[in-house]
């Protein structure tokens, strides 16, 4: 991938132009020209671009939720050729009265807690599922097929047994050529096989619709689970980190949606560098569309903000360990929703095998399966569960770890999904009267 500019102006442009992927693919589709004052600006610098579309419509025309976020206002503009982009040039574009925000294609990174193979046993780690009181919440729903989780990782084994039920056809939105000699694996093309090779994803999957053939069940078995791989792997200082741009997830989030998720879990998060708060046109593209995103909230033990958990539309989830006392890794705030078990999490594996994993990248998926779980049983009643009501379900069923209301590193308190689904039942009896 070339480096690029994203763009976002005050007022579309038309026509349209085509998406970015299909320039990538074919050339001879690009337009090198955007809007006369900004082409005058890359002229000045002798920077040559093809202009695209960021986003790709839904249907054949913008929705209301696409127009009403700007998503048709959002252009890549991608470079020629290999050249430093000048400080200057970005300064004078967002000096002009047309440009809403500008900001230059950034590689995200983020630490990948270890993995830890195992032999595989179906009671190990039931101690982290017997926390949420995950056996009795399934005598009330193990999930519904029609409700999909989304999960945007470094993908997930597509061959792994006790996935092969749940999963539907993802995406891979990988596609890294600054720093590619860091990376390993597959890294480069965008296509239709989202598979792991890092375990990371496949781990988040297995938490969320494990099938218990040797493990115990996910949080929604009966769910599916549509794998959006946005994640590469690199190596740095001796050992994997996930890395992928930001810009693609962002793309990754709505293809997502657009493809019919009811839930994204995000294990994943990166702090705020400038040119606008991280994901924040998608997310607002989530909460018109009424698609619940749920997050880590990040591994540092620090009061800190990681995107997308710090927005305040998003679920962001912070981990307890094996006895319900905030883990030491956990980061805090007052953006952080709840907290669930993330530390020593059983799940599976790359090459079909099973691994323990550490962090609220494991905490994340557990609340992500606990929504589902809440959509899935409101559709059996033939009720569309919406995303305010899931978070006041939470909310209020949470176990408080003190007397405020809300705690300042465990949020609302810890997952409980039995309470969750009586509080639900309740609600549901009640707004029905």
């Amino acid at each position: 991938m070339k480096n690029h500019i994203k763009i976002k102006l005050k007022e579309s442009v038309s026509p349209s132009f085509a998406y970015w992927q299909n320039i990538l693919v074919d050339k001879s589709v690009a337009t090198s020209c955007l809007h006369p004052t900004i082409d005058q600006i890359f002229s000045e610098f002798q920077v040559p671009v093809w202009v695209a579309q960021e986003y790709q419509s839904a249907n054949e025309q913008w929705g209301t939720e696409e127009l009403v976020t700007g998503l048709d206002r959002v252009y890549r503009l991608i470079l020629q050729q290999d050249q430093e982009i000048p400080t200057q040039l970005i300064q004078k574009l967002s000096n002009l009265p047309i440009v809403e925000k500008v900001n230059i294609g950034q590689v995200a990174q983020a630490d990948l807690p270890r993995l830890l193979p195992t032999p595989r046993k179906i009671t190990t780690d039931a101690r982290s599922r017997q926390a949420i009181y995950l056996e009795e919440a399934h005598q009330y729903s193990q999930g519904d097929p029609r409700i999909t989780v989304a999960v945007l990782d470094t993908g997930v084994t597509l061959s792994h047994p006790e996935l092969q039920e749940a999963l539907i056809p993802g995406y891979d939105f990988v596609d890294i050529l600054d720093g590619a000699s860091k990376f390993v694996g597959d890294y480069l093309g965008y296509d239709e096989i989202p598979d792991d090779e890092v375990g990371h994803g496949t781990h988040v999957a297995g938490i969320i619709a494990g099938q218990g053939l040797s493990m115990p069940l996910g949080v929604v078995p009966k769910c599916k689970i549509m794998p959006v791989r946005v994640l590469g792997a690199m190596e740095r200082n001796g050992k994997r980190v996930g890395a992928g741009l930001v810009d693609n997830i962002n793309v990754g989030i709505k293809w997502a949606i657009d493809h019919g998720a009811n839930v994204i879990n995000m294990s994943l998060g990166i702090q705020h560098a400038g040119g606008g708060l991280p994901h924040q046109e998608v997310v607002d593209y989530a909460k018109q569309k009424g698609v619940t995103i749920v997050a880590a909230s990040g591994n540092d033990g620090q009061e800190q903000f990681y995107y997308p958990g710090a927005l305040p539309y998003v679920i962001a989830v912070g981990a307890v360990d094996e006895v319900g006392e905030m883990a030491s890794f956990s980061t805090y705030g007052k953006h952080v929703s709840c907290v669930a078990p993330g530390t020593n999490i059983y799940s599976t594996y790359l090459e079909n095998e099973y691994a323990f994993s550490t962090g609220t990248s494991h905490a994340s998926p557990f609340v992500a399966g606990a929504v589902a779980l809440m959509k899935s049983y409101a559709l059996k009643q033939e009720i569309q569960l919406t995303d305010s009501q899931v978070k006041f379900v939470l909310k209020h069923s949470a176990d408080k770890v003190c007397t405020k209301f809300k705690h300042p590193k465990a949020g609302f308190g810890r997952l409980n999904l039995i309470d969750a689904l009586r509080l639900l039942e309740y609600r549901l009896s009640h707004d029905e009267k």
